[in-house]
């Protein structure tokens, strides 16, 4: 493996890992209210299109690391809007 990929796999690893945490809190309290929801959602469309990237470039490394990351975001996203749905409603 070259410097380059290496690199790539280093940066992905830490970038993804960097959701599990947020993921975990939100998951374990079902709250994500300090969140900006705007912020999260701009940060999930451009991790999607990373993604797109990702596929255009055929480098599976930004693929790869892109997903996990969108699907960490998309149940962030899910916790947030149902927290905000039942703020609404009380």
């Amino acid at each position: 493996m070259d410097f380059v990929t290496a690199t790539g796999i280093a940066a992905a690893v830490l970038t993804t890992a960097s959701n599990i945490p947020q993921l975990k809190k939100c998951w374990e309290t079902q709250s994500a209210g300090d969140l900006s929801l705007k912020g999260f959602s701009a940060l999930a469309v451009g991790v999607a299109i990373w993604m797109v990237y990702g596929f255009m470039k055929d480098d599976w490394i930004i693929v790869g690391a892109n997903a996990i990351s969108l699907a960490c975001l998309a149940g962030i996203l899910t916790i947030k809007l149902r927290e905000d749905a039942r703020a609404r409603r009380n």
